[in-house]
């Protein structure tokens, strides 16, 4: 019994049949893609709650304060607000006919980087109505 090696003349295959080889890794290709389970990512966000009250903002519409105190915090005629909410109620100064006054108080112990901050505010959204309030109190500085 003489086992075949390739041709008739004796000499070796140069060939190898990949075939069995092909269908080996598809199914091992199809095994590991059953195996895996399905991935759903997901991103919890808070999304704002929709509220019933719809209270206008507190703008008045003759003459409006902005002040920073020495902790840095930024108040909208007494109440206290962050810069987003200075920028919508400056827009919705502005759109306001006649446009009301708008009188800027920084405490003289405030952070410059604050007051920086709300001055740039103010100039971005165009008011043309603006004036400092409270001068005297940086005699002594």
């Amino acid at each position: 019994m003489a086992i075949s090696g390739g041709r008739d003349d004796g000499e070796p295959m140069g060939e190898m049949n990949t075939t069995p080889l092909i269908d080996v890794m598809l199914v091992l290709l199809i095994m590991f893609i059953i195996t895996i389970p399905i991935q759903t990512h997901a991103v919890k966000i808070d999304l704002p709650v929709n509220s019933d009250q719809n209270t206008p903002p507190p703008i008045d519409p003759i003459k409006n304060k902005v002040s920073v105190d020495p902790a840095g915090t930024i108040t909208w005629n007494g109440s206290p607000i962050d810069i987003v909410t200075l920028r919508l109620y400056l827009d919705r100064t502005k759109a306001m006919s006649p446009e009301p006054e708008l009188h800027v108080q920084p405490d003289p112990q405030a952070r410059y980087v604050v007051v920086d901050q709300v001055l740039a505010v103010i100039k971005r959204s165009g008011v043309t109505k603006m004036g400092f309030v409270g001068n005297e109190q940086y005699r002594a500085f």
